[in-house]
């Protein structure tokens, strides 16, 4: 049979990494992580960066041993059984709708800052516009995201130089509510991360991926972060974190306290970009999902309907919309987000005890790359990244309390 060509450097694989980790999540969330965190909603994004490393190391190991379209479906099953794969193949999906709802209430949350008109339909708008270019083209859904790609990270390095010249003029470890709130910020921000997970589907294409991948993984994590960070920093410098966290469009706000209504035109316009583009990749991605499943038997056969003239899964793109609409009708970004990530951590925790439980029970099946930092057949990253994920997942079940 014949492969795909191995022609992926490194560096090439962590560029990949970076643009599928760096989302709309700073744009919808960063002010919502300020209530909670103050000027210290960098260190949040310090401490979700580790658990993404930690986890992601996990995930690097796992696809080294299951073939190149395994997920966590596969990992759960082969170390536990396969009702609790099944669980987690909903919980994946649900995960899904919950993110779309998030990014699609950003949205909202901006355009009705400039626009004036209820953020929940603008969301719903957004949703019903992108399952529609989701089921006529797939083509754009493609050149879109890589133009958004690029107008995100250029959003974000706006508001890195506006904060240049404020660096130090906050005490940016001030936190209101304590370390707890920190945490709670980084339980609810680690929206911002998901994606990370993703760049282990690039290791058929890339040159010595045992190697190559696990340091791509921590690379794209690291330069994100930092990213990130830097953002946070250059937020508080510029705005005190009260101003950032009763803004729904706080980006938009700094570039407005420096440039006025331009700035925020500009910003907001950014914004939106990243997170419409957003919003339709993960239609996309997930509607692929539930029509895989489908496929494996996991969901019902109807999924698995295919639109003649379109050749796209229509049964599976318009339940994911019709289902997303419904959370979004919430109309709480907050409470929407933190049930995203829920979903990711519970995830993240039975993926990391896959790792764990594998290490003895099938300890001598091949592994093209493994975890390093064992004792014994015991692996400590693995091992903290169950732990660091089982401590967010109770700080952001504690901020919906």
């Amino acid at each position: 049979m014949e492969k795909l060509k191995r022609s992926l450097s490194l560096f090439d694989v962590t560029l990949a990494g970076i643009g599928v980790t760096i989302g709309a999540g700073i744009y919808a969330l960063l002010g919502i992580a300020t209530q909670t965190s103050g000027n210290s909603v960098w260190l949040s994004f310090l401490i979700a960066a580790v658990m993404a490393i930690l986890t992601g190391l996990s995930y690097a190991e796992l696809s080294s041993i299951f073939k190149k379209d395994a997920g966590e479906f596969d990992y759960v099953e082969y170390a536990f059984n396969r009702k609790l794969a099944f669980v987690i193949g909903l919980m994946i999906i649900i995960a899904g709708i919950f993110a779309i709802s998030t990014v699609a209430l950003g949205f909202g949350n901006y355009l009705s800052e400039f626009i004036g008109k209820d953020s929940v339909i603008i969301a719903i708008t957004l949703i019903l516009v992108s399952s529609l270019i989701n089921y006529y083209s797939i083509k754009e859904v493609s050149r879109i995201n890589i133009v958004a790609m690029i107008f995100q990270i250029i959003g974000l390095l706006i508001i890195i130089f506006l904060g240049f010249k404020f660096f130090g003029n906050a005490n940016y470890f001030e936190m209101p509510h304590g370390f707890n709130g920190v945490l709670q910020a980084s339980a609810l921000i680690f929206f911002a991360y998901i994606g990370f997970e993703n760049i282990i589907k690039f290791e058929e294409e890339t040159k010595n991926p045992s190697k190559n991948i696990p340091r791509a993984i921590i690379n794209s994590i690291l330069i994100s972060s930092i990213i990130y960070i830097l953002v946070a920093l250059a937020a508080v410098s510029v705005l005190s974190w009260e101003e950032i966290g009763k803004s729904n469009a706080p980006l938009a706000l700094i570039a407005f306290s420096e440039f006025g209504r331009a700035g925020f035109i500009i910003l907001t316009m950014i914004a939106l970009i990243a997170m419409g583009s957003t919003v339709l990749i993960l239609l996309f991605t997930n509607s692929r999902l539930l029509y895989g499943m489908a496929e494996e038997r996991s969901l019902p056969k109807i999924f698995y309907s295919i639109d003649h003239k379109t050749h796209t899964p229509y049964v599976a793109i318009f339940s994911l919309t019709f289902a997303t609409i419904i959370f979004t009708s919430i109309g709480n970004i907050k409470i929407v987000a933190s049930l995203t990530n829920i979903s990711f951590f519970l995830t993240y925790i039975l993926v990391n005890l896959s790792l764990l439980v594998l290490r003895y029970k099938k300890p001598y099946i091949e592994r093209r790359f493994k975890v390093p930092l064992n004792i014994g057949k015991f692996n400590v990253p693995a091992f903290l990244g169950f732990i660091t994920s089982l401590i967010l997942l109770y700080h952001i079940i504690l901020g919906l309390i």
